[in-house]
Order: C-alpha cells, then sequence, then structure tokens
C-alpha cells in the first residue's frame, strides 16, 4: 500500500494506493507554480481510474484540480459531507464567490454522482475507513464542516481533517468513537494547512503521532508559527536521510510519501 501526499502548496492532494490496485484519491487541489494537476499525473501514470475521491472541505483549495481530474480519468465514487447538499454549497460560498472547482463540484454532485448509493463501494484491500463530520445545524462555515477521513492502512492510522477548526474539532471529540479513531492514529495532517486556527490542544489528550504532515507552500497565512505548538505532541520518526523529523511540510519536502504493509512502514 502507497500513500503520496502531493506539493500543491496552499491546497490539499493525496493519493492512496491499496494492495489490489484500487485508489482513493483526497481532495484534489492542483499546484499553481508547476501547473501540476491530479488528472494529468494520474493520466502519465497510465491510471485511468478512481475508484474514490474523498472531498474534505468546500473551500477551492481542495478542489482546483478536479476539471482538469474528471476530464482525465473515471471517478466512480465521490465521498463528502452528504449533510451539506449542493445548495447549501452554493449558500456557504455566496458571500466570497465560487471558484471553478466548487462549481464543478456542485455540478458534479448534482448531474454525475447522483447514483453512488446504488454502486457497490470498492473493497480497499488493506484498508478500514471512518469518516465523521459536523452539520449544518451545529456550524455554518466550511472549515468546521470539514469531513475528518480515517484511514487504517494495514496497522497504520492516517488522518485528514480538512481545515477544522478548534470549534469543529471540540464538537467532534464529544463522539467516543471519534476519541477512539484519534488513539488510533499514527499520522495527523495538520487541520487548515497548519493554520493557528485548525490548532486544537485537546485532540492530543488522546493521540500521540509520529509525524505532523502540513501541506502549504512559502510563508503564507501563519502555517509555520504552529510548528513548535504541533512538535510537542508528536513521537517523531526517520525520515529520508534524517535520523528524526516531527513535522514535514510539502513546503520543504516536496512530496511526501508512506509505503505501509502489513509489517511495517516507512516514510519517504
Amino acid at each position: 500500500m502507497d500513500l503520496k501526499i502531493f506539493d500543491v502548496e496552499h491546497g490539499a492532494c493525496a493519493l492512496l494506493t491499496c494492495d489490489d490496485g484500487t485508489r482513493l484519491m483526497i481532495d484534489c487541489g492542483h499546484n499553481v507554480t508547476t501547473n501540476w494537476k491530479p488528472g494529468s499525473y494520474l493520466l502519465n501514470q497510465n491510471i485511468a481510474q478512481l475508484e474514490m475521491l474523498a472531498v474534505t472541505n468546500y473551500d477551492e483549495d481542495h478542489v482546483s484540480g478536479i476539471i482538469d481530474l474528471l476530464e482525465k480519468v473515471n471517478v466512480r465514487w465521490l465521498m463528502r459531507n452528504k449533510s451539506v447538499s449542493s445548495g447549501a454549497i452554493r449558500q456557504l460560498k455566496s458571500e466570497d464567490g465560487m471558484g471553478r472547482g466548487i462549481e464543478k463540484l456542485v455540478y458534479a454532485i448534482e448531474n454525475i454522482f447522483t447514483g453512488d448509493g446504488t454502486i457497490p463501494q470498492p473493497p480497499f484491500s488493506g484498508l478500514t475507513r471512518k469518516v465523521f463530520w459536523n452539520t449544518p445545524q451545529d456550524f455554518d462555515d466550511e472549515n468546521n464542516l470539514s469531513v475528518a477521513l480515517h484511514l487504517k492502512c494495514h496497522n497504520v492510522g492516517i488522518l485528514f481533517p480538512g481545515d477544522l477548526e478548534k470549534k469543529g474539532w471540540l464538537k467532534l471529540l464529544e463522539r467516543d468513537d471519534f476519541k477512539s479513531m484519534l488513539r488510533d492514529t499514527h499520522v495527523l495532517v495538520a487541520s487548515h494547512h497548519g493554520r493557528e486556527s485548525g490548532c486544537c490542544e485537546e485532540i492530543f489528550a488522546y493521540t500521540s503521532p509520529f509525524y505532523i504532515v502540513i501541506s502549504d507552500k512559502g510563508y503564507a497565512h501563519e502555517s509555520q508559527e504552529t510548528l513548535d505548538f504541533y512538535r510537542r505532541f508528536t513521537r517523531g520518526g526517520p525520515f529520508r536521510n534524517e535520523r528524526e523529523r516531527h513535522i514535514l511540510t510539502t513546503r520543504n519536502d516536496g512530496t511526501i510519501g508512506f509505503s505501509l504493509n502489513t509489517n511495517n512502514w516507512t516514510p519517504y
């Protein structure tokens, strides 16, 4: 099993390839500087199908590459916070405007992925998924309606929390199954690209990950001001030629990978 967290600057895109060759993409941002796009990347790798696309947040930087993606490959399933309707997404974006990626996502929800409930979900050999989200009854902002997606890759738990902010974290912490999931997390992708608004010290009463991964670019939105905060709660481990790292960033490390099998796991 292989996980790649791509360098899409201040955005999000990752790809998990399971033991049986099925693939799950988590978000589909693109790199503005290099023009790297997820669909073109997959096509260049001779990958014509994604079994599932998971969208963790309804902001443009999480879906800016979706037009390219849907043009280049067949996406069978869309996973998202379904308590938020397409109309509600339009309403959420009415204040700041809807980018082309979000516009395409809304179109896809209404016209492409209408039969998800009738299509069998892929097996994703070796993978267990858990999904958590808040609802519009509790929050009316995109960030706290993010999906917290937990991937158990053999024995390794990896958590993608979208852009959850502290209030959203605290609401989910009211759930015992969410706390249990945190105890089973070895890698945490920092919420909101490492911004202080995504930090929630209370979750670390239940988890002590080996690594925090931050998907970001050069200094922006105070995403680097939280490095000391996160380092306090990580166990650390080897990374590439270094004996011990705690914080991994796409800004410094480029695409970050994890090789995962039944016996061991290795970041690269």
